[in-house]
């Protein structure tokens, strides 16, 4: 086993600012995250790791949340969306499973236009290329459910690798590439800490800590990943972070809270995360 792994998992708008925080939180604290040996991101995650590896300044990532969302869709989802999902997770064996269901559901869904969708995905990005780095970024196949990672050499621009993680099955467009469509990374795993199988050292930041039916949460993945013999810390957002996202994560208006709340959490984690990191 070698080399370090950065996790970043999926939670909305909010998410996006809680994780930004928390990267220039650690940075504060001497904590230099982007120069992980691969960064996986999924859903939220994934916007939060292109951001970091191209700007390579968390000050200007954290700064970015803090200003006007413009570009950011409202979003929320509604009673029928939740019922699906809460209805896929009690009657699905697997992820695979549960992928199929959502994906099911995320293509007879009205959503806005991808037009709509990628113009708010590239308001995010820093520029519309892959950044230098292990960038990996997670998607789920609509029709079979299974998990694929976007990387520089897949031949996927950016902005369709983000979309396609960042798609919420019945809030937005399952995402066309390759010919077929994609929903979001977070649909096989809230983390997909699993990925980071193999490293040695694994730092997880999880805006989502639970898992359910048949999905496994951050702390559980952490768990098994350190039963391989890694060396593991998995954050989630405090109490109060929780307040500052609030309940409706998909709403931008939450996302300069979150990236402060995840700011300060920060402070609470560096020690665990120096010893974890290696720094």
């Amino acid at each position: 086993m070698a080399g370090r792994a950065l996790v970043l998992g999926g939670g909305g708008v909010g998410g996006i600012g809680w994780l930004a925080g928390m990267v220039y939180g650690l940075s504060e604290a001497g904590i230099d995250l982007g120069d992980a040996d691969a960064v996986f991101g999924t859903s939220a995650g994934s916007a939060v790791a292109a951001q970091l590896l191209a700007l390579r300044t968390p000050q200007e990532l954290y700064e970015r949340q803090l200003a006007a969302p413009e570009g950011e869709i409202p979003a929320r989802m509604g009673p029928g969306v939740i019922a699906r999902f809460v209805w896929a997770t009690l009657t699905s064996r697997t992820p695979e499973a549960y992928g199929r269901k959502l994906g099911r559901m995320a293509l007879r869904a009205r959503t806005p236009s991808e037009a709509v969708r990628r113009a708010a995905i590239e308001s995010r990005l820093v520029s519309p290329g892959w950044p230098d780095g292990p960038l990996r970024i997670t998607a789920v196949d609509t029709g079979t459910g299974a998990l694929r990672v976007f990387a520089k050499d897949s031949g996927v621009p950016l902005a369709d690798a983000v979309a396609a993680s960042c798609a919420v099955p019945g809030v937005w467009p399952a995402w066309p590439i390759d010919g077929r469509r994609w929903t979001d990374g977070g649909v096989y795993s809230p983390a997909n800490a699993h990925l980071a199988s193999g490293y040695e050292r694994v730092l997880v930041l999880a805006p989502i800590a639970s898992g359910g039916g048949p999905l496994a949460s951050a702390a559980d993945q952490g768990r098994r990943l350190t039963e391989q013999g890694a060396r593991v810390a998995v954050v989630t957002p405090s109490a109060a972070a929780k307040d500052a996202i609030g309940p409706n994560a998909l709403d931008p208006a939450v996302r300069a809270a979150s990236a402060r709340a995840g700011r300060e959490q920060a402070k609470e984690h560096a020690r665990q995360v120096a010893e974890v990191w290696g720094t």
